[in-house]
């Protein structure tokens, strides 16, 4: 297939490399990060270029790799009128997202109580498959969370007030529509409230290390006050209820393809236009999805407080302990960006990436908008994550959009066959990282060999200009499921 170089770090197939695209594909990625990329990844970039709709180009991240229709990675933006919306753009955990906490606290003080500290969250935020949470929702309750996402648990105690202001879209994305979603999907979610998951979920406390600051103005403006200071960071999503909304949708689309005219190249990409009922009827229940994912990792910082509160002996407020962002991976949202001189309401699929607002959006809290977006990037339990700042690049480029993690360069399957993860514990327990996980196998599927390099992921968002590196941190302690 051919692959062109139109820039420092940036690539691109052309429209004539595959019959049906309607755009150019454009991937990021150093030289080094685009050969270790999976043959997958190009097939479905170039796939997504062809779908209704599309403007601009199909984009693929630095962390990419092969996923469930879009490259893990993958961003595209539709028209409103003409484009559609596809599960297989969003993937199954919906608004699979990361939350940053800051700490007053330091490494030197939370060192000696790091076992007890690791031992508690892992006791009040349940891990692993089919984990079941402390917040027993009844129905007609569950169906608030879907609307009202984070705001259901400020109101119910499970949160201060101020937390809205630092999250996505204050916690609630508009157009939720519980009336959308399956029974299935409410059996499956609504007793899941404050649950991490497995996977690559974690729950992790990390420290600024020495060399940890690249962008001081930032960084202070987040909270991060330098070298030593310990922060958290959550990862997780909707859980069984956003996959099982990913799943009922994308068999009623196959009918709605059929019914609209519309072939695809990837039955994995099966979609429905987007004003069509079938596609505002799984916008409805994506978004309930992305709400209730807002509300999980809401009732995982109220039990993050209580914990710390009571092994460090002091209140949380006096902890320091406030969130500095939430962001979503796996939405589909609507948005305004001009494209081609033109301003147009866009549904802007980022599957496995991150929003990347560049400085003076207007729903970034005042506090950021003359920075930008703070964005969480996850790496391994081994290796650590960075926090970036949105662009105005980013806006002009990838409609505010980046990369969300390291991004995998194996299977799960194949991560357990080279080590074990009793071995893997032993290891990190040695590098005077705690963990406790809900499975060792879990443990073995996230090895830090498993993950491509993250400061080689973070060095090509910088250098294209579509985040700039503010912070670095390491890690120190992991609940994982």
């Amino acid at each position: 297939m051919e692959l062109r170089r139109i820039g420092d770090c940036v690539w691109e197939i052309p429209p004539s490399a595959k019959p049906g695209m309607r755009v150019p594909a454009r991937l990021y990625a150093s030289e080094a990060l685009l050969a270790g990329m999976d043959q997958g990844v190009f097939e479905q970039v170039t796939n997504v270029a062809c779908l209704p709709g599309i403007v601009r180009a199909a984009f693929c991240m630095p962390d990419g790799h092969w996923g469930y229709g879009f490259p893990i990675g993958g961003v595209a933006a539709f028209r409103t009128d003409t484009g559609v919306i596809s599960p297989g753009g969003i993937g199954f955990d919906i608004n699979c997202g990361m939350r940053l906490l800051r700490t007053n606290l330091t490494e030197a003080e939370v060192r000696p109580r790091l076992r007890a500290l690791v031992a508690g969250l892992f006791a009040a935020v349940p891990a692993g498959v089919g984990a079941r949470g402390f917040v027993r929702a009844s129905r007609a309750e569950f169906r608030r969370v879907m609307v009202e996402g984070a705001r259901w648990c400020v109101e119910e105690g499970y949160g201060w007030p101020e937390d809205l202001d630092r999250i996505e879209g204050r916690g609630a994305l508009a157009g939720a529509d519980p009336d959308a979603v399956s029974e299935r999907a409410v059996e499956r979610g609504h007793n899941q409230l404050g649950t991490l998951g497995s996977g690559n979920h974690y729950l992790e406390i990390q420290v600024v290390p020495p060399d940890g600051i690249h962008d001081p103005t930032a960084a202070a403006a987040f909270g991060i006050t330098g070298p030593g200071q310990v922060v958290i960071m959550l990862h997780c999503g909707s859980r069984g209820f956003g996959h099982q909304i990913g799943t009922d949708y994308l068999r009623a689309f196959v009918g709605a393809m059929a019914r609209h005219g519309i072939v695809v190249r990837d039955r994995e990409l099966a979609c429905a236009p987007f004003r069509s009922a079938e596609g505002q009827a799984y916008f409805g229940a994506m978004n309930a999805a992305a709400n209730t994912a807002f509300a999980n990792r809401q009732v995982i910082t109220h039990r993050v407080r209580e914990v710390m509160g009571r092994v460090f002996g002091a209140d949380p407020r006096a902890l320091g302990l406030e969130i500095v962002y939430d962001v979503c991976h796996n939405t589909a949202k609507l948005e305004r960006h001009r494209v081609d001189g033109e301003t147009l309401e866009l549904v802007v699929h980022r599957k496995g990436a991150t929003r990347a607002f560049g400085p003076g959006a207007p729903d970034l809290p005042a506090a950021y908008r003359a920075v930008g977006q703070p964005v969480i990037i996850g790496g391994s339990m081994e290796t650590g994550s960075a926090l970036l700042v949105g662009t105005a690049h980013a806006m002009e480029e990838t409609f505010g959009s980046t990369a969300h993690g390291a991004g995998r360069t194996m299977s799960r399957h194949e991560a357990k066959r080279r080590v074990s993860g009793a071995a893997l514990l032993r290891d990190l327990e040695a590098r005077g990282i705690v963990v406790q996980a809900a499975s060792q196998s879990g443990v073995a599927e996230e090895a830090g060999f498993a993950y491509k390099d993250l400061a080689a992921v973070v060095d090509v968002l910088d250098r294209v200009g579509l985040s700039r590196k503010v912070a670095t941190f390491v890690p120190i302690g992991n609940v994982k499921g």
